[in-house]
């Protein structure tokens, strides 16, 4: 049996206590008491992971006689060895706190029964969980069948327009997959969660660079850079287990750069710092592209043979630097075409069904009928002579964004600039890899997602992608906010990242498949993905002959944005009537929260399940809020902490994880899994007792997630979510065996094989999700047999990127993938076509250039056509800028969306606010303070909100350190303490002095030992095009030292 470190560690102390035994009597002569037992002695120890930020942090929870005793970090885990941020090492908080005489008691403002709110009421009532189940069951039947759609312009939609769910990140992977499957179940298509306002960016930017929206490798993989970029994130302060592998690499000789508009923790670490402009990053980039482009420092091979460099545009492809235009652009619609922005073609080579073909099994009998597309070979020129290819269009793109040019937008000198350039475009070198450690700062813009775009470009062109030590690294800020995103708890997305169904798109099965499967890489198999979730969803129901009941899924529609930022604007209009909110916090984390807050009292109810009481649920406590005038039941529901159930969980790193269950639910609390599950039977039984619109879109739903015993059992939903067989109901051993002739059913493809072992089913310790191997043979810190990683247990993404055309690895020494000749050698699992059948027999497959094969063209997209915004990223002004965008003319986004909702965006300009305002964490809260704040020894550390502006802006306007200060623009007016500090420093911004302040976001009126006015009620609820994520990180106040 192995030994552990934690083993070992016990056991010593086993040791150490017959030794302090023995000499009792000798101590208590030097000691004021006799040595006591053991803390930890006679407990039972459980593994969970940590619910704050997305790193995965192990922890182990020590229980005595049902009691939680002790939480502290999980030697054995390698995301975090042990180690835990001030939050993490607080955990106990969540459910006991220490009380007056220093004991520890159970947590008096933790919710532990159900309560309601009748309308107009000042206070909560306590309700039981029988009678909370029927009222709310019968509220979300009347609202449904008052506001559903069957059918609109001829297409069966089967769609209810009056009630949103928002929320999953903070429920396990199995909890948030069903949060989807609830709501569209009763037809809602409002469906979304933590990512849109937080990391949407990365999946609208990255899939379309590379065939996924995930982080490329993981946290243990920073220690093979021989670069380091952080930019957009604090990952020091915000991330702290990133400081760990960040800083093996810089001890193996790595040079780590920050960019930030502040001198942060992160900064202090780093051997170089540049401060920028908030909003200014594609600036940024485009000049690291012009940079690489004109210095020649791209790596040529990896560029010529892994991205669509070569390929040929549309001749009548342009940029017009005089308008910011595209073409293509649409003034009338506000939208693109992007007819012009297309590749031109070589050839076409039909979808072939002949026995051994790729698609051989489109013609198998239960397989539903579609048009196979045919393959549009792109055209190419090898020699870039021609000037419509990818890379002369880049190269004449960002000839414009010179050093002196992009200095004056963002503020960085141009020496600084240049040397920041130098230094990580020397990671193009092919023995090199590089790696962009980026957050919130890239992502909420109006253009986040080409934020997100320019560094894959950058990322390419240098070959750091596939690479140990490489990748673009979104670092996530909830804890599951990667599983929420996987699982499709998202209006746009099913669970595995297939599109949800629109109807002008989608009408029926036949064009689903038809519009949605490639002619060619690994995206050939979306029926299969497709018609195993019809399978798992409606289970025998579903069958070839009703087209899997596919019409039974709620159809979105083109002319109706489903995001949140539109959801309480739909709320103002009395379109939305009910409100289904799991462990989110809209009416403090939403942007012009004000006008959140006011329009959650037009709704009819709302349900909101969380572990204390959140802004949203008390909205109408909110400062400045009558009551008696709102008209708005809202249940506020107990939810179970991560430690009292189980379920897994997804990191940043796409590292699968389980939690152990420590203890029972304090009071009545209960899982969100039991509440949906109890909630969703008992509407299913009031459709079949009294009817109503379209009983079968509920009645025929697959949700029998019981152990044999017959109880709900969560590890039910890990198999459906796993994929089984319907013929035998095993279990699959990976998403290798799904088909499309409805033998399989699977709950989302992506995770096949994260809990496969159907010998050992009901034991969750027996999966691949809860190895516990540290076993690193690579060296690279892979950890291969540690939990499991989506997809396939692959650890880093496009790995066949990592070697050169003949399969030999650029660096020997960072081997992942090799081809010997006659096989491939792996230290990670392949994540390209590595071997096919021939004959009956598997063969492997030698090297070629296909290392993206999740796009169509398996190439990697230098230029990408599937953007809404444009090919390629260009420099706009942040909605509210404090000045003229001198790349182009066009000042900001001609797709900035939700701006024709004037009246709560309310607009404010540069003469009346002329500071620029960003927004950040501090280390010891997390998001809206839900949890830090209801923890007392966390508020002791941070105690109140303040904001963040240098000496000299202090000086300007009076103020001195700690003065109480006001911020205000046209959406609203917070107070705040003045921290005054050398860390912001005003920066040069076309020839003038500009300023930038930092708001921190935590503080709200809704906790027991923490309370301060909310900051989003200045940010701008205007969004990104491709992501609809607000613009949180830049827009326009101004600051007075408070009266």
């Amino acid at each position: 049996m192995r030994t552990s470190r934690r083993i070992f560690l016990k056991s010593a102390v086993g040791l150490t206590g017959a030794a302090t035994a023995f000499h009792a009597s000798a101590a208590s002569r030097f000691l004021p008491g006799q040595v006591g037992k053991w803390k930890l002695a006679d407990t039972k120890e459980y593994l969970n992971i940590c619910c704050y930020c997305s790193g995965g942090c192990g922890t182990i929870c020590s229980v005595r006689n049902g009691q939680l005793i002790n939480i502290e970090g999980d030697p054995d885990n390698p995301v975090n060895l042990g180690g835990l941020c001030p939050k993490g090492a607080g955990l106990t908080g969540l459910r006991k706190i220490v009380d007056k005489d220093r004991r520890l008691v159970m947590h008096p403002h933790r919710l532990t029964q159900p309560l309601v709110r009748r309308p107009g009421s000042s206070e909560w009532e306590p309700i039981s969980w029988s009678q909370a189940i029927d009222e709310m069951a019968r509220k979300i039947k009347k609202t449904r069948d008052e506001s559903y759609t069957k059918e609109e312009n001829g297409v069966t939609v089967n769609r209810c327009e009056g009630i949103a769910s928002y929320g999953a990140a903070q429920l396990n992977c199995e909890e948030a997959w069903l949060v989807q499957k609830f709501a569209r179940s009763l037809g809602v298509v409002q469906i979304d969660n933590q990512t849109r306002v937080c990391h949407s960016s990365t999946v609208s930017g990255l899939a379309p660079s590379f065939g996924r929206g995930s982080m490329t490798s993981h946290w243990c993989d920073f220690q093979n850079a021989d670069v380091i970029m952080t930019i957009g994130s604090n990952n020091v302060e915000n991330h702290p287990l990133s400081s760990r592998w960040c800083h093996r690499a810089v001890d193996r000789g790595a040079k780590w750069i920050v960019v930030d508009p502040r001198f942060t923790r992160t900064a202090s670490q780093a051997d170089m710092y540049a401060p920028i402009r908030p909003g200014t990053d594609i600036a940024f980039f485009g000049g690291m592209i012009h940079y690489i482009l004109e210095k020649k420092l791209y790596q040529k091979e990896y560029v010529m043979n892994y991205t669509n460099a070569t390929f040929l545009i549309d001749p009548s492809y342009k940029f017009d630097v005089a308008d910011g235009l595209f073409s293509g652009w649409d003034e009338k619609e506000k939208a693109y075409s992007n007819k012009t922005w297309m590749y031109q073609t070589e050839k076409v080579i039909p979808w072939s069904t002949e026995p051994g073909a790729p698609g051989a099994w489109a013609d198998n009998p239960g397989v539903p009928k579609f048009n196979h597309p045919a393959l549009k070979v792109p055209k190419k020129d090898a020699s870039l002579q021609d000037p419509n290819c990818v890379l002369n269009l880049l190269a004449k793109h960002y000839d414009r964004y010179t050093l002196q040019k992009v200095s004056e937008v963002t503020g960085i000198k141009p020496e600084l600039l240049e040397e920041v350039y130098k230094t990580y475009a020397a990671s193009g070198a092919p023995e090199k890899s590089g790696t962009i450690l980026y957050a919130l700062g890239q992502t909420q813009h109006s253009y986040g997602s080409q934020n997100c775009r320019a560094m894959c470009i950058i990322q390419l062109l240098l070959g750091n992608v596939g690479v140990a030590g490489g990748g673009i690294n979104a670092l996530r800020g909830e804890p599951n906010v990667q599983g929420s995103t996987d699982v499709g708890a998202t209006m746009d997305y099913a669970p595995g990242y297939l599109a949800w169904p629109i109807q002008q798109n989608h009408p029926t099965l036949d064009a689903y498949l038809s519009k949605e499967t490639y002619a060619d890489g690994y995206y050939m198999n979306k029926p299969k993905f497709m018609v195993s979730m019809l399978k798992e969803w409606y289970g025998d129901n579903a069958t070839a002959e009703n087209n899997y009941c596919y019409d039974l899924l709620p159809k979105r529609s083109l002319k109706h944005n489903d995001s949140t930022i539109p959801t309480f604007h739909y709320m103002a209009e009395n379109q939305i009537k009910g409100y289904l909110v799991w462990g989110m916090n809209p009416a403090h984390s939403e942007p012009n929260t004000k006008y959140c807050r006011e329009v959650l009292g037009k709704l009819d109810w709302m349900i909101v399940a969380d572990w204390f009481a959140t802004e949203t649920a008390t909205f109408w406590k909110a400062p400045g809020m009558k009551p008696e005038e709102i008209q708005t039941t809202v249940y506020m529901l107990p939810a179970a902490l991560i430690y009292e159930k189980e379920g897994s969980i997804a990191n940043s790193g796409r590292w699968l994880q389980w939690r152990q269950k420590a203890v029972e639910p304090a009071g009545q609390a209960k899982s969100d899994f039991e509440i949906m599950s109890r909630l969703f039977h008992r509407i299913a039984q009031l459709y079949r007792q009294e009817g109503g619109v379209n009983p079968d879109q509920i009645t025929k739903v697959n949700w029998d997630y019981r152990n044999p015993q017959g109880q709900l059992d969560i590890k039910a939903v890990a198999h459906a979510i796993n994929g089984y067989s319907t013929k035998t109901g095993k279990l699959l051993k990976g998403y290798g065996e799904l088909t499309a002739d409805g033998d399989t059913a699977c709950g989302m493809w992506i995770y096949g094989g994260y809990f496969n072992n159907e010998n050992e089913k009901w034991d969750a310790m027996a999966q691949p999700c809860t190895r516990r191997s540290l076993a690193d043979p690579s060296g690279l810190g892979l950890y291969s047999e540690f939990s499991f990683s989506w997809p396939a247990n692959r650890r880093i993404l496009y790995n066949r990127a990592s070697a050169d055309m003949n399969g030999k690895p650029w660096n020997p020494k960072k081997m992942l993938v090799e081809w010997d000749g006659s096989r491939w050698i792996n230290n990670d699992v392949g994540d390209f076509v590595e071997t096919r059948v021939e004959d009956g027999k598997v063969v492997p497959v030698p090297p070629n250039n296909k290392a993206f094969f999740m796009t169509w063209e398996q190439d990697a997209r230098l230029f990408s056509y599937p953007m809404k915004d444009g090919p390629l990223p260009e420099h706009y002004e942040p909605y509210e800028s404090p000045t003229k965008n001198v790349m182009n003319g066009r000042q900001d986004s001609p797709m900035v969306q939700f701006t024709k909702w004037k009246e709560s965006v309310k607009r404010g300009n540069s003469e009346e606010f002329p500071i620029v305002a960003t927004s950040y964490s501090v280390c010891e809260h997390w998001q809206s303070g839900t949890q830090t704040r209801n923890i007392p020894w966390l508020v002791e550390i941070m105690p109140r909100p303040f904001v963040e502006i240098s000496e000299e802006l202090a000086k300007e306007k009076g103020i001195k350190n700690g003065d109480e200060i006001r911020v205000w623009n046209n959406r609203g007016s917070i107070k705040a303490f003045a921290m005054v500090t050398v860390r912001y420093q005003p920066l040069e911004i076309n020839g003038k002095k500009t300023h930038t302040i930092g708001l921190i976001h935590h503080w709200s009126w809704a906790s027991a030992y923490a309370t301060g006015d909310t900051m989003n009620d200045l940010s701008p609820n205007v969004g990104d095009p491709n992501s609809y994520i607000p613009e949180y990180k830049a827009f326009l106040v101004n600051v007075e030292k408070a009266k």
